[in-house]
């Protein structure tokens, strides 16, 4: 979910930034929760078996689904990192689940440690480029301050990017707050999907999502890491207020926390973070529509809100997905 879905002036505050995090890209916490893993030869050790999700207390969050004469695909909004507590299994979100012959994510190793440092160390460090260059003293005073908190040697940020430097210093307050990648959504159901032995699949690469943020310009990058150092106190108040919102199936609410405003902010990264790629993943359930089975889809919410959602762009083709209640 999940990296920051809207990096640079798309992202004013933090707290947007903890948003983005949540419910953007499905590798977010899997890159930001691993900074030294850049510098080692060899991957994070394996993750421990994710546990079982927590019961919704009310309604749960929106799950769609579309249907043709032989195929039946469920849409599930996501939110990439979560505190262990937060409830989100349904009933009904379980009997989709179980029904499914395949599963999709936004992609289906955000956990692979070992697949994602080669490509963080090719695009997310420049050590030809100090970090500590591209700022102001101010700024840079910020920066080694943030570092700190962190326990992150400021020798090491400084070969950072500006985006894998926001990112990394982005979501370490999100940890000290209780939210944690392990208790995402996706990692949730990857690790049901695969003891149920049904086959995972992915609408992009980790590279494909790791590169979005890259490849954004470098003016863009630093905005993003500025926003970050100025608001790196506050950044789990607009995350509580998203969360809370999908948790209870509010659509409405999740799209004015995660889309609106990415959209007022920056037309270029809303293109980028959602409507390209919700376009080109309309285009892959069209094609999983002309065969047969039942499959199960879970993205970030973010994806699934708003008048460029995926589902949005399907009814514009003539496809429609109802909302399961």
């Amino acid at each position: 979910m999940t990296l920051v879905s809207r990096l640079t002036s798309a992202v004013a505050t933090t707290s947007r930034n903890a948003l983005g995090v949540a419910m953007g890209l499905g590798l977010a916490a899997a890159v930001a929760f691993q900074p030294a893993q850049v510098f080692a030869q060899t991957a994070a050790p394996t993750a421990a078996p994710v546990a079982a999700a927590p019961r919704a207390e009310g309604a749960g969050p929106a799950l769609w689904v579309i249907r043709d004469a032989d195929s039946t695909i469920y849409l599930f909004g996501t939110v990439h990192v979560l505190r262990p507590t937060t409830g989100w299994a349904t009933d009904r979100v379980d009997a989709a689940f179980d029904s499914a012959d395949q599963i999709w994510f936004e992609i289906s190793n955000p956990d692979d440690q070992a697949a994602m440092v080669p490509i963080i160390q090719r695009l997310g460090l420049a050590p030809q480029t100090p970090l500590s260059s591209l700022l102001t003293a101010e700024e840079n005073a910020d920066l080694e301050a943030a570092a700190a908190s962190v326990g992150l040697p400021m020798a090491q940020l400084n070969m950072f990017r500006p985006w894998l430097a926001g990112l990394t210093l982005s979501v370490t307050p999100l940890i000290k707050a209780g939210y944690d990648p392990q208790s995402g959504v996706e990692l949730v159901l990857k690790g049901r999907a695969m003891a149920a032995g049904k086959p995972i699949h992915g609408f992009e690469t980790l590279e494909e999502q790791v590169g979005i943020i890259a490849g954004l310009p470098d003016d863009a990058q630093l905005d993003f890491l500025r926003s970050t150092l100025k608001s790196y106190d506050n950044a789990t108040v607009e995350l509580d207020r998203l969360v809370n919102a999908w948790a209870a199936g509010d659509v409405a609410g999740i799209e004015q926390l995660a889309v609106a405003e990415m959209k007022a902010e920056s037309q270029t990264v809303y293109d980028a973070m959602l409507t390209n790629r919700n376009t080109n993943w309309a285009g892959q359930i069209q094609t999983l529509l002309d065969g047969s089975g039942t499959v199960f889809i879970a993205v970030g919410a973010a994806h699934l809100a708003g008048d460029d959602s995926v589902q949005s762009i399907l009814e514009r083709r003539g496809v429609h997905a109802t909302r399961v209640e």
